[in-house]
């Protein structure tokens, strides 16, 4: 690629680049609205976007980075609370969204920009392309242990990544994604949209996920498919059910599952009536895509596949010292560093401190490796290692076989304190059948697929799981 961040504006040509329902933009068109936009931002040093699933948002985001300008995306659904925090620990100078759409009144302070998407003229665009490693946005984490922390993403982070995920799974121009992401973290936003974008793509969004829409565009033009876990989990029921879904689903080029672990049993599902087999990817927002399964390469259910080319992967134990690389079972927090690095977390020298070790990004997340270098993630380091025993137990892997089990719909598991083995396995069950699986029955099933030490000695039933928008059980919210 060109050293700029999305080539395809100055090329301005009529190849459609964003579709959202039935209005789009070709590259001519949204050059003129970014130009447009980008202009209007001469002077300001933050903004802050509305960010509704819309051709409005996309615009406002490809307008304040051609002007290099940072973005501080808002998600619509944000608490009053969550709201204020970010307000005020970004300071954003401008509003942009969409004509007519409706804020909190806490942004009603803040001078807003409706983004025009037709603009009667426009002028030309930026000669200059910011510097690499100036900000491109400030996106603010989940606040699972605290207020949200704003993730300072670099120019040069969103660029290298995209061109070695492109690498790694073979996207072209030629290629057209179709997804139902929201556009507030770097899943929608910077994969899902500045991705196509930065090849000379298209992107196709659906608004609301819907199987019977995705095979459509499956079936027309879009040949790539973004979701998450749940998404995947409707598609499986929907093309079980109906072949024709399933025909038009199996013509995609490749089908992404992101933002958390997909469970075996939706693999096979898929596959067994798709043909379909699912790639896999693992990536946060401080470091964007971490590690994937190559287009090309052996698609492996339960695992997030090799490090992407130039990023460095390692797994630590607790004194920060390398595990054994020749044991597969050994469990550590996996540690990356390389170009998608961001550059700190905004106005937390404190938190940026912690994460960071001698240029290694310290991800929370714990994992395993294959001697090939495939990793599988087994949950989070702070709610999904479970030290039981005597042992390291990984959350994540016991969910897997639970799905397994015929009578379980959905779980979560997690550990608590046990005056014996330290902290015990409790598993938090959705039911499948009624009466729903027994304790033992399900304790059975994990230490006969697993180890013995590693079936919940808990079983908990719910009627459903507390998930947050992307799909991610929210396990603090368990028991409460």
């Amino acid at each position: 690629m060109t050293d700029m961040l999305l080539p395809e504006l100055a090329r301005a040509t009529d190849r459609e680049a964003l579709r959202f329902g039935d209005r789009s933009l070709t590259y001519r068109e949204l050059a003129a609205v970014a130009a447009t936009v980008a202009a209007a931002l001469d002077g300001h040093r933050r903004v802050a976007v509305w960010a509704t699933p819309s051709l409005a948002t996309c615009a406002a985001v490809v307008g304040a980075l051609v002007a290099g300008v940072p973005v501080v995306p808002i998600n619509p659904k944000v608490g009053a609370r969550e709201l204020a925090h970010i307000l005020a620990d970004s300071a954003p100078d401008l509003l942009l969204a969409g004509p007519g759409a409706e804020v909190p009144a806490a942004l009603n302070g803040i001078p807003r920009l409706d983004v025009d998407l037709d603009p009667a003229s426009s002028p030309p665009l930026p000669a200059d392309e910011p510097p690499a490693e100036s900000p491109a946005f400030v996106i603010y984490t989940s606040g699972t242990t605290g207020p949200p922390k704003g993730v300072v993403l670099p120019r040069r982070a969103v660029a290298t990544n995209l061109d070695t995920v492109a690498h790694a799974w073979e996207w072209t121009a030629d290629d057209v994604l179709v997804h139902a992401l929201p556009l507030f973290h770097v899943h929608g936003l910077i994969l899902g949209v500045l991705g196509p974008l930065r090849r000379g793509g298209a992107l196709h969004h659906i608004g609301r996920f819907s199987t019977e829409v995705v095979a459509a565009e499956l079936a027309g033009t879009a040949t790539v498919m973004f979701g998450v876990p749940t998404m995947y989990h409707r598609l499986a029921s929907d093309v079980e059910a109906d072949q024709a879904l399933a025909t038009a689903v199996g013509r995609a080029r490749l089908l992404v599952s992101g933002s958390a672990a997909l469970p075996a049993s939706d693999h096979d599902r898929i596959e067994r009536a798709t043909g379909q087999r699912i790639v896999e990817r693992y990536g946060m927002t401080e470091t964007l895509m971490n590690t994937g399964v190559r287009a090309s390469g052996e698609r492996r259910p339960g695992t997030v596949g090799l490090a992407f080319d130039g990023i460095e992967l390692r797994l630590v134990d607790d004194a920060g010292s390398i595990v054994d690389p020749d044991d597969p079972d050994a469990v550590g927090e996996i540690e990356v560093r390389g170009p998608n690095l961001f550059l700190g977390y905004l106005n937390r020298p404190d938190a940026t401190a912690a994460v960071l070790r001698d240029g290694w990004f310290r991800t929370g997340d714990v994992a395993t490796r294959a001697p090939d270098g495939y990793v599988r993630i087994v949950g989070r380091r702070a709610t999904d290692l479970i030290k039981s025993g005597g042992y390291k137990i990984g959350a994540g892997e016991i969910e897997n076989v639970l799905l397994e089990h015929p009578g379980v719909a959905d779980v979560a598991v997690t550990g608590e304190p046990d005056p014996d083995l330290g902290e015990r396995i409790v598993a938090w069950v959705v039911p499948a059948t009624d009466p729903a699986p027994g304790a033992a029955e399900l304790a059975e099933h994990v230490a006969g697929q697993l180890a013995p030490h590693k079936r919940p000695r808990v079983v908990r039933y719910l009627a459903a799981l507390p998930r947050n928008e992307m799909g991610k059980v929210t396990k603090r919210l368990l028991g409460t």
